[in-house]
């Protein structure tokens, strides 16, 4: 049986729903291009990893530990960078029900499943909704996200030595920005507690991006202690659009 085709109406919504969802957040490449510049990453350099890498907090993280150790701290950088981008594989599990693609679809269908696509395709009743809404969000992510982040990177060389401005200090700043909105319950609250902690205390003793690693660490042990008390990212009430990163 056949699903019924979306009215012209319903299918103009969604893609309007999508691309408000993918200018929102596409658009924040423009800090991590420049926070790439201030961690000594050339242009191009910048563009692979939001071509390539092409999620948020993996890349903010990427350049943060880079910043801090440079070259040598590359394969913390890649770890922690790994770790923050599991939750895509975890989002892979249900949007591949969702979707039903198999071969090069497939393969672009991993590389677009985001906070964002994700979210606003479950938040659809509709099947052939959800999938519009995937793709049409992901799309719109990785466009403007790419754009944005050669726009980020030119204008970061434009400035000069970034140290001038505080740009080092930026990825920090930004880390702090997507972490803020997930704090939603007493146990994601403990759970960054604890992370800081960990980090702060092992700074002074380990290479850069080591306690990151293990502050990352930390946090997935107490997912594996308690599991399901915490709220996913994917949970909507009442058909609303489900919070979302802020960043791909």
């Amino acid at each position: 049986m056949t699903e019924p085709v979306l009215a012209p109406g319903r299918r103009r919504e969604v893609i309007r729903q999508s691309w408000s969802v993918g200018v929102a957040n596409g658009t924040y490449g423009i800090s991590f291009g420049a926070l790439a510049v201030a961690a000594g990453l050339d242009v191009w350099q910048a563009q692979v990893l939001s071509l390539v890498l092409f999620t948020g907090g993996s890349q903010f993280a990427f350049v943060s530990i880079v910043g801090a150790g440079g070259v040598a701290a590359a394969p913390a950088a890649i770890a922690a960078s790994s770790m923050l981008g599991i939750r895509n594989g975890l989002y892979g599990l249900q949007t591949s029900r969702l979707l039903g693609v198999s071969g090069l679809r497939r393969l672009a269908a991993a590389h677009v499943t985001l906070d964002e696509s994700t979210a606003v395709a479950i938040a659809q009743p509709e099947p052939e909704a959800r999938r519009l809404g995937f793709w049409q969000t992901g799309i719109a992510v990785f466009v403007l996200w790419n754009l944005s982040t050669l726009a980020g990177a030119l204008l970061g060389n434009a400035f000069g030595d970034p140290r001038t401005l505080g740009l080092d200090a930026a990825a920090a700043a930004a880390f702090v920005a997507l972490l803020w909105p997930r704090l939603r319950s007493r146990d994601a609250a403990a759970t960054a507690v604890l992370a800081m902690f960990v980090a702060l205390v092992t700074s002074p003793l380990l290479p850069a991006g080591m306690p990151v690693i293990l502050a990352a660490g930390a946090a997935v042990a107490v997912g594996l202690r308690h599991p399901g008390r915490h709220e996913g990212p994917l949970e909507g009430r009442d058909g609303a659009l489900p919070g979302a990163d802020p960043l791909p």
